[in-house]
């Protein structure tokens, strides 16, 4: 069994909650050693950039110290306008040339200054001989983004050994963890932004951030019904029943789920048109606006695929006596990119 320092800790920082999430690898599983989530003021981050380090700090150093994790290496993710993520088909080409050609040709597949970003690739599918093509996935991130976070954790005495995209940290977690190798579309809801990552083959062949999230339908909530935001959250939730709400609130849940959905169908529609003999098998679903009353139904409607809410911790061993499982599964869909991020290897 390796040791647990060998994993990193993963730290998803969004708009509305810093998530941490720390495992152990157990034989071909793992095992959940600590979870939790910590509540940000509004506007800390926006669109994933972060605007008041300090309090997004207070809510890491609360977490750290809450779950008594003595583990140092961190993973975050990114998403949002600051990063780029785009498939390119090329000629093939050895591995040096190719790093040759990204580095020097790059700023044409992207809109921003090449000098501005870090640049990032994987080969999806290399091609069989010199006639054949290969396709490469590019990753670009603002560098002033990126660095502001690094430093931000710099300065909690936490080191950083990686940077990844919130729709492959899903993706990671899904494969790892599921054991399922269909074609599936993983979509994750936050507060203020949703994530498409459509697997098929076992890679990733689309993925986007679309600027919508579950914030945005607790705050029509309020402002319809005029109420506080706490009530709000709690009638999105189904936790409070409707009541006298009730018409209202099936108009805005209408007006703004339709948006999701229409996001969704169009990353869908997309990928079919270029995969048409590879179907989708069902739409796997995550985040916190998963927990939308009424919505995983919605979606499988809408789109006639079967919907799964994602539980990242469904077949891993835990203390019972340290992680209460019914606030575990409570909080498990919004953990997703958290767990991603944890099951990745610390280098020495």
């Amino acid at each position: 069994m390796a040791k647990k320092e060998n994993l990193i800790i993963g730290v998803d920082i969004g708009s509305h909650a810093v998530k941490v999430c720390q495992l152990q690898k157990a034989g071909n599983a793992y095992r959940l050693l600590s979870v939790g989530s910590a509540a940000i003021a509004p506007g800390a981050v926006e669109d994933g950039v972060l605007q008041d380090p300090e309090e997004v700090a207070r809510a890491i150093n609360e977490l750290f110290k809450n779950l008594k994790i003595k583990t140092k290496r961190v993973g975050i993710s990114i998403s949002g306008y600051s990063v780029i993520v785009k498939k390119i088909n090329l000629e093939v080409m050895s591995d040096e040339d190719l790093a040759h050609y990204i580095a020097e040709e790059a700023e044409q597949y992207i809109p921003f200054d090449i000098d501005d970003v870090y640049l990032d690739f994987q080969v999806l599918k290399a091609g069989r001989d010199d006639n054949d093509r290969c396709e490469v996935m590019l990753v670009a991130a603002k560098k002033e983004v990126i660095d502001d976070y690094l430093d931000l954790l710099n300065e909690q005495k936490l080191l950083p050994v990686l940077v990844d995209v919130d729709g492959f940290a899903l993706e990671n977690i899904w494969e790892n963890t599921s054991g399922n190798r269909d074609n599936v579309a993983l979509v994750d809801i936050g507060a203020s932004k949703m994530n498409i990552n459509i697997i098929a083959d076992g890679a990733s062949v689309l993925a986007r951030d679309v600027v919508v999230g579950s914030e945005q339908l607790t705050d029509q909530i309020a402002n319809t019904l005029e109420i506080e935001f706490e009530e709000a959250e709690q009638l999105k939730l189904g936790q409070i029943p409707p009541g006298e709400y009730q018409e209202e609130l099936e108009e805005v849940f209408t007006q703004i789920c339709t948006q999701w959905v229409l996001e969704i169908k169009k990353a869908i529609d997309l990928y079919l048109s270029n995969n048409p003999d590879k179907p989708l098998t069902s739409l796997i679903l995550s985040g916190g606006g998963s927990k939308v009353r009424g919505l995983q139904q919605y979606i499988a409607d809408e789109t006639g695929l079967k919907v799964v809410i994602f539980n990242p911790f469904a077949n891993m061993k835990l203390n019972e006596k340290k992680i209460d499982r019914e606030y575990l599964e409570a909080i498990a869909p919004e953990m997703a990119i958290a767990a991603g991020l944890a099951i990745r290897q610390a280098e020495f």
